[in-house]
């Protein structure tokens, strides 16, 4: 139980690591402020290929990531697992490193080359990203090493000490950019957990809004809330219906680190 309470920490913070759908205008920006009063989105469509981020993302930062709510809106009916235990976590800051780069494309399945036909997407830096984040909350002896699926970038698995496995796959997405310049996306996906005594399984949704700021300290700035759906495996997912059994919301905050 208390490796499933630190896994549910770290791996419901948000989706840049693992081209978009766009939403219906303004229904993301609903979504943000309709919290935390959830149902699942409706307009996100198939995830194909790789999330593109606005360019003023591109380059290294140091993310400082904090945990300023979490409501359980079906308890004490239907709790999650981990959920009273990443109340700890609450306006406790943690940071890590992350990169956006440009788009790569796999070239006959040897090569990876930039994009010749137009202006490469920014996209993140899975592997990077999802190592120092996961390694921020469980530490780096537990953390052995995050792989990306090489045929599609929404497929990554985190290797964990003692045979253990997460794996999340990106099944849909949307974005938005708004009249005042954030740039919007909702990503919708599945994770199993593998190592215990059976697989454990559910669906997260998880909508970020980033807004480039006029200074550099910090340089970026979003606000994220990350859904938790049960899965048609478990015994109370019918009771849950389309409500969310977690909700938890982060500020982010992006320092630029120059390296």
């Amino acid at each position: 139980m208390i490796v499933m309470r630190v896994i549910w920490s770290f791996c419901l913070i948000f989706l840049f690591l693992l081209g978009t759908g766009e939403a219906t205008a303004g229904e993301l920006t609903e979504h943000l402020e309709n919290f935390p009063k959830w149902e699942k989105i409706s307009s996100v469509q198939p995830a194909v290929g790789d999330l593109a981020y606005p360019d003023w993302m591109a380059g290294d930062w140091l993310l400082k990531s904090t945990l300023v709510d979490l409501v359980a809106p079906l308890a004490p009916d239907i709790v999650t697992p981990g959920f009273e235990g990443n109340r700890q976590y609450l306006q406790v800051p943690i940071s890590f490193p992350v990169r956006f780069v440009q788009e790569k494309k796999l070239i006959s399945g040897l090569k990876i080359l930039p994009r010749p036909s137009k202006k490469a997407a920014i996209v993140a830096d899975r592997v990077f990203n999802g190592l120092n984040l996961a390694r921020a909350y469980l530490g780096d002896t537990t953390v052995l090493s995050v792989k990306v699926d090489p045929d599609s970038p929404n497929r990554q698995i985190t290797f964990l000490r003692g045979e253990r496995q997460l794996v999340s796959i990106v099944s849909a997405r949307a974005t938005e950019t708004t009249s005042d310049g954030r740039f919007i996306a909702t990503e919708v996906f599945q994770q199993i957990f593998k190592g215990g005594v059976s697989p454990y399984f559910n669906s997260v949704e998880s909508t970020t809004a980033y807004r480039k700021l006029p200074t550099s300290n910090p340089a970026i700035e979003a606000d994220q809330v990350t859904a938790v759906y049960l899965s048609p495996q478990d015994p109370d997912y019918f009771q849950a219906g389309s409500r969310p059994v977690a909700l938890y919301r982060y500020r982010l905050e992006f320092f630029p680190t120059g390296l």
